[in-house]
């Protein structure tokens, strides 16, 4: 299936499965979708299985949108608990699609805990996942789920969960070929992805085999184990001249959540960095002009703030914030980690590249004691010419043995889908995606709209707080200041398109006491701008509080 014929089902409102090979633009697909949705000023639910995975589509974890936390089973008063926190319900009552991506990594279990939540919130218990269109992103192929981080027992695949059953998504199976471009890399993959890996296969492979000796220092290193690529980040950096920077991460929240956040991101605990650093940025922020995966080197401090600056492959220079990683649970975000986001970047696991497109990567695959994760560190590569390998062992090459039989069901599905897709009369097609647009609430998508006119800042700001989204993580999804969106929030309510009944999604605790001494410092200034408040408390309150304060007086 074409990504043009995928994306025409996606606008009729079907749940879908979309998979597809590494590289057959998955991730493309949606962000196509997600513009047009937005496009007809409507927002999509955004999130993905894991927070690695959360970082690349620019959403949150299905466990924190859900309001699932840290759950592994839900009883009848875990349900009542989460269907009264107030956050959760408006988040999902104002949902209307809800997209999970590496839904590989998503266990069976959870995926019934999301079903029951959206089925109690949006009172229809009778429709999976309460009546969303749900859209699972990813492939089977790629790393399983894991249960139990000590043994490490194997989950079941989010398909055998009755949730999966009862939504019965349309499988959209893309065929298209971005990523790689070397035929003889795709019969690689594609003889692994089959389970046809050959002694002739093993050629090519041999064929890239080297010392780590003789790959550049600036080449990304994967390895299984983070044991591996802990030693060879501390080794690199330890024969650069000088003493390290050392950056360390701020955490707010109960232990446990934090910790969460913690196995989540992908910026250390403590970051030491020196000029020369080889480094990856670690989360999305296009403004600034990274996003997860982005590389570069650290070429000095900056001499007022201390903080890194980077220069990425394209030569642009960033000077690096810390950014927050948050987790939101009970109806506020209960915990938060602020780090840089950056890792050194001269090694990192095969697990925390699922993802990524790179042109180069050197790779030690002897240790591999998982199915999928030889392909996943394979498939990262475009072509046989940047792919370096030190060593392999019999698990490299080997898929799940189950997946095997379902990719050919999905296939199939996905041929069956097609049919339906292309017998359908043009006029037929849009009466079904006009249908569910407008039962979404949304607007016509004009004759003479440019297909990639988006709305206006305040608009998309508008689209992601309606479907509950909290400053922190709109500012996110957007890649700016939690500052600019306070401020686009400010001029929709003043506008009436947020309501007063709102804004106390935004305030603290110390906030809702503070607030009759704020107001009564502006009555008794008798001004609304904020900075003879802020002097007269000397800097006490911050300006977003004050900002927050000026909107419910």
């Amino acid at each position: 299936m074409t990504q043009a014929q995928a994306l025409a089902i996606l606008k009729t409102g079907a749940s879908v499965f979309l998979t597809g090979e590494p590289g057959s633009g998955k991730t493309h697909t949606i962000n196509e979708y997600v513009a047009y949705l937005r496009r007809r000023a409507i927002g999509p639910a955004i999130t993905a299985s894991t927070g690695i995975a959360a970082t690349h589509v620019g959403g949150m974890t299905i466990h924190s949108w859900s309001g699932i936390g840290v759950h592994t089973r839900l009883d009848k008063y875990d349900l009542d608990r989460i269907a009264s926190i107030e956050r959760v319900v408006r988040r999902i009552e104002n949902t209307h699609i809800l997209i999970i991506d590496e839904i590989s990594m998503l266990s069976a279990e959870t995926l019934t805990m999301v079903d029951q939540v959206c089925r109690e919130i949006r009172r229809s218990p009778d429709s999976a996942f309460g009546g969303l269109q749900v859209i699972f992103v990813g492939d089977f192929f790629q790393l399983p789920p894991i249960s139990g981080d000590a043994e490490r027992v194997a989950a079941k695949f989010a398909y055998e969960s009755p949730a999966w059953q009862a939504a019965d998504p349309t499988v959209c199976y893309l065929t298209e070929q971005y990523r790689q471009d070397d035929q003889d890399f795709l019969a690689v993959l594609k003889a692994i992805r089959g389970n046809t890996f050959s002694a002739d296969h093993e050629q090519h492979i041999l064929a890239r085999k080297v010392e780590q000796s003789v790959v550049p220092d600036s080449t990304p290193r994967f390895f299984p184990h983070n044991a591996e690529v802990d030693r060879v980040n501390e080794n690199m950096l330890e024969k650069l001249p000088g003493q390290p920077q050392i950056f360390e991460m701020t955490a707010k929240g109960p232990a446990k959540l934090v910790e969460s956040l913690q196995k989540g991101c992908l910026s250390p605990e403590k970051l030491l960095l020196k000029v020369g650093a080889a480094v990856m940025f670690t989360k999305n922020n296009p403004k600034d002009g990274f996003v997860n995966g982005t590389l570069g080197e650290i070429k000095s401090f900056n001499s007022t703030t201390g903080l890194p600056v980077v220069k990425i492959r394209s030569g642009r220079t960033i000077i690096v914030d810390p950014m927050d990683w948050s987790l939101e649970e009970n109806g506020r975000v209960r915990a938060k980690i602020t780090q840089l986001p950056l890792r050194l970047a001269w090694a990192i696991t095969v697990h925390k590249s699922q993802g990524m497109s790179l042109d180069e990567a050197a790779m030690d695959l002897s240790d591999v004691f998982e199915y999928g994760q030889g392909y996943v560190a394979l498939s990262r590569v475009r072509r046989f010419s940047g792919l370096h390998i030190f060593g392999w062992n019999e698990r490299t090459f080997r898929v799940h043995p189950e997946i095997l039989v379902r990719d050919r069901e999905f296939r199939g599905a996905s041929s069956n889908a097609e049919a339906v897709l292309v017998g359908l009369s043009a006029a037929e097609l849009q009466s079904f995606q006009d249908g569910f647009a407008d039962r979404c609430g949304g607007r016509p998508e004009t004759q003479n709209q440019k297909p990639e006119e988006e709305l206006d800042t305040y608009s998309e700001t508008l689209v992601l707080w309606n479907v509950g989204q909290t400053i922190e993580e709109i500012a996110d999804a957007r890649g700016l200041k939690t500052g600019t969106i306070l401020s686009h929030l400010e001029k929709l309510f003043a506008s009436g398109k947020i309501l007063k009944s709102d804004l106390p999604r935004l305030l603290t605790p110390g906030l809702v006491s503070a607030m009759p001494e704020i107001h009564q410092a502006f009555r008794q200034l008798g001004v609304d701008k904020l900075s003879p408040v802020n002097q007269k408390f000397s800097g006490r309150y911050s300006y977003d509080d004050l900002r927050l304060a000026r909107m419910m007086l």
